[in-house]
């Protein structure tokens, strides 16, 4: 890795000295830090993605302590998703009346398996995944492959496409043990963003999984594209 940037130094020095507070406090911190830059240093140009990184006590190395869900977060996430949808005939007409960019059957993934990706969300029908098993290679290291206990994989193409479309997210404990998920973007207010972690932390501590022994939260940040993370209290 490089010599961080003068703006990335002066950064780390602001958040070097907070401490975990709240939510609300954590987000007034992340949206205040550009003015905190010294004199001479530009704040990053465009509009941030905001990310959560939750540290969870469980090992992800067995399958009764994998953290996974998805959500419709209060307020969004500030961008619209590109929504694929695996399913056949008359399927095909309510997908893409719900808003989905792309649905089709064996076609749709022939094209994924020749390597095209150009979509965030891939959704399928039960009927049509003896064609989308075969993909795993190919879309489960990116995060894309339909799965039944994310939502992805449903008979209902026309609420799974409509949630997908308002800015549903999923995510998915890394072998780290953390949770990573978008949660808007650094031109909401305060208050939209405060109510989008607060909703995402509430369903992380419900799924917490009967094996996780010991303290289960051990750390929260939130923080943007380009920022470090400012902490957050674990409830």
């Amino acid at each position: 890795m490089g010599k961080p940037s003068k703006r990335q130094q002066a950064y780390r020095k602001v958040v070097s000295s907070l401490e975990p507070s709240s939510v609300s406090d954590a987000v007034a911190a992340l949206k205040g830090l550009d003015e905190n830059l010294p004199k001479g240093i530009e704040p990053p140009k465009g509009d941030q993605s905001v990310e959560l990184a939750v540290r969870l006590g469980v090992d992800p190395k067995h399958a009764d302590q994998i953290v996974r869900g998805s959500i419709v977060l209060p307020h969004g996430i500030g961008k619209s998703q590109r929504v694929l949808v695996f399913c056949k005939e008359q399927n095909i007409d309510k997908a893409l009346e719900a808003g989905a960019d792309f649905a089709g059957a064996k076609e749709l993934a022939d094209k994924v398996k020749d390597g095209w990706l150009e979509f965030d969300v891939a959704i399928a029908t039960p009927d049509m995944m003896g064609v989308v098993g075969p993909l795993g290679r190919v879309l489960g290291p990116r995060g894309l492959m339909p799965s039944p206990k994310a939502g992805t994989v449903t008979q209902d193409v026309t609420t799974a496409v409509t949630e997908y479309k308002a800015g549903k997210v999923e995510f998915r404990v890394d072998d780290a043990g953390i949770v990573h998920c978008l949660v808007g973007k650094m031109s909401f207010d305060e208050t939209q963003l405060t109510e989008n972690i607060e909703a995402l932390l509430k369903l992380i501590q419900q799924l917490r999984p009967q094996a996780a022994k010991g303290v289960y939260v051990r750390s929260v940040t939130v923080s943007g594209t380009q920022t470090p993370g400012v902490p957050i209290v674990a409830a």
